[in-house]
């Protein structure tokens, strides 16, 4: 797309990915409006943006409330008149053994991580339908991929994500509306952090710049015929990212040896 001119609402702009995507669209020529729940933060992103898009904007919201997610995406219309792009990268980890999860633990993961920001892409498409042209970009995670251990919940939203995306691709074909997938790996985020009461990631780098993984957002929406990504294409230490998924997709059996065994208590 165009960014010039355009108009991006961007959530989980606060920190991360999302801090580091939503300066470089309004630098671009966009108008951008963020979401994220530290008002404090938001300010600082809003500023930057500011600097290059004045009318860019921002609402302090919890995405893992479904209602008051898709209040945000009506909001945005309301405030630009039109949102051109929707980049959904609002995301939660929740690391914990699969038969530790609580029910509580799913809903939330599922709400915040695929629900809610599926919920506002339904909400923006009937406008960029009826001018027959938008971008939907959902960030996803190689764990929407590849199964990781200690975060079932998590990638059973990233997996949900991952699916809409390809269907919604095939079914707004023809429309003007285009859906993009990005994959991130490991990106150097709050993401990573211990949350009280669940597990370390087993893996400890090496990790990629949050502004890496946004210029390669940026790169992907203005590419005219894409629809995944990986970001980065290639992880420090030389291995592709899209070779581990096609090769997990081969023979998912050793994979999953494979990962036990790496994942095993010593």
């Amino acid at each position: 797309m165009e960014l010039a001119g355009s108009r991006i609402l961007v959530t989980g702009a606060s920190s991360g990915i999302g801090e580091a995507l939503a300066p470089l669209l309004a630098a671009k020529g966009a108008t951008v409006g963020i979401v994220a729940r530290r008002a404090d933060r938001l300010e600082s992103v809003l500023a930057q943006c500011r600097e290059h898009s004045p009318d860019s904007a921002m609402w302090t919201a919890d995405l893992s409330d479904v209602g008051v997610a898709v209040g945000v995406a009506r909001a945005a219309i309301e405030q630009f008149g039109r949102l051109d792009a929707l980049v959904n990268n609002a995301a939660i980890s929740k690391r914990k053994l699969a038969q530790d999860a609580t029910p509580d633990d799913l809903e939330l993961t599922m709400r915040t991580n695929f629900t809610s920001p599926i919920r506002m892409a339904m909400e923006v498409m009937p406008q960029m339908i009826e001018r027959g042209a938008g971008l939907i970009v959902n960030v996803s995670s190689m764990g929407g991929r590849l199964g990781i251990a200690h975060e079932s919940a998590y990638c059973a939203a990233k997996f949900a994500m991952a699916g809409w995306s390809e269907s919604a691709r095939l079914d707004l074909d023809g429309t003007g509306v285009k859906v993009k997938l990005v994959l991130p790996g490991p990106i150097d985020t709050e993401i990573w952090l211990v949350q009280p009461g669940e597990l370390p990631s087993f893996y400890e780098g090496p990790f990629v710049t949050a502004h890496d993984c946004a210029a390669d957002i940026v790169t992907a929406m203005e590419d005219p015929v894409g629809f995944e990504y990986y970001t980065p294409e290639e992880v420090p230490g030389g291995w592709r990212q899209k070779d581990l998924v096609v090769g997990k997709a081969t023979d998912c059996d050793s994979f999953l040896t494979g990962m036990a065994q790496m994942t095993a208590k010593p």
